[in-house]
Order: C-alpha cells, then structure tokens, then sequence
C-alpha cells in the first residue's frame, strides 16, 4: 500500500516537474484539446499536449523509481547506523561501574564487597578474563600502555603497585579506594601514578 502511495506521489510529482521545466514541449495550438490520462491523477485536457508526451516524460523523470518493488530510491533510503564497538575492557568496567558504592573490604573479591585487586579481576571476569588477584600481580600482567594512550578499562597501579583500578575515561579511575570508603570514582591524578596495562 504504502509503495503504491509513494509511485502515485512520485508520478504526479514528475508531471508536475516535467510540464513545468518544459519536458512535455506545448506547442502553440488551437484550443482543442485530446483528453490526455495521467496515472495517479486522471484524464486531464492539456492544449497542445499528447498523451504519448506525457507518457515519455513520465518515463524519463520516474526511471529509477522502480515498477514493482516497495524499496526507495537510494537517495531516501535510511542509512544504518554503525553498531557500536565496545572492547571487554570497556565492559569489564561497565560491570566495575555497576558495583559503584560496594563496600572496600580487604581480601574481597565480589560480588558483594572488594578490595582494589579483588574489584578489577571482578570486574574482567564478568567479561571472561582471568586476571591476577593481587594488585601487584596485575601491575606486572596484561600489555603495557602510557599514561598519555590510557583507553576506557585499562588497569592502572599506583602507589607503587601496591593499588590498582580501571580506567574510567576523561582522566578518572574506578577503585576500591580503602577501609570505611565504597568502590567510587576519582582523578587518576588524585594518586600517585605508577603504570598501566592493558587485558583487552
């Protein structure tokens, strides 16, 4: 229905056009004029006007639009949005965010309660990675990446190695900080910067 709709449209819209820029030349006449039918719109009286000048010009300025399919002409054809490309260390910290709040307990690797090491190799295990339990262990795993090439879920050591979160985006880190404070997130600059690697 709805493509028989959009040819009846696109016809009147070509008639219409080509009678305007002149692709249907009318000639100077007497004022008779031969019934002349327009599909989609009916028999109409054009002085000076044949019915085969109207088909060919309904045929050059419609060619494209096809005769018997529902597709649109590619120039109103929706164009598809790219999926998004989401790496396992973005993941591994949407599953990091999801725990923002967690209690820091020392020892505690989820789901409920983490410490720094125990929250990052939650976070990637969610994802199907297994990384090292301890901080200094993760600081000394995975690929090694500057602080300047940081990329959302890479690990970063601070302290010397001995804490460790993951990279959050726009400079911050999500971390089990330490005792009486939740899982939150902080400026990467906010500690001392040791290193960082990456898992994904």
């Amino acid at each position: 229905m709805a493509s028989s709709t959009f040819k009846r449209s696109a016809r009147r819209a070509a008639v219409a056009g080509a009678l305007a820029v002149g692709a249907v030349t009318v000639t100077a006449a007497p004022a008779l004029a031969d019934p002349i039918n327009v599909p989609g719109v009916g028999t109409v009286e054009v002085p000076g006007v044949t019915q085969a000048q109207v088909d060919a010009a309904i045929a050059s300025v419609t060619q494209g639009i096809g005769t018997g399919s529902a597709a649109l002409p590619p120039e109103l054809a929706p164009i598809a949005a790219p999926a998004p490309v989401t790496s396992l260390g973005e993941k591994a910290f949407k599953a990091a965010e999801s725990k923002l709040g967690a209690p820091y307990v020392y020892g505690a690797a989820g789901p409920d309660a983490f410490d720094c090491s125990g929250l990052v190799q939650w976070a990637y295990k969610q994802v199907g990675l297994n990384l090292p339990r301890t901080s200094y262990d993760q600081a000394a795993a995975g690929t090694p990446v500057s602080r300047d090439a940081l990329q959302i879920g890479d690990v970063i050591s601070f302290y010397g190695g001995s804490h460790s979160g993951i990279y959050a985006g726009n400079g911050n880190v999500i971390h089990a900080s330490t005792a009486g404070q939740p899982v939150k997130m902080a400026p990467v600059s906010s500690m001392p910067f040791d290193g960082a690697r990456r898992y994904a």
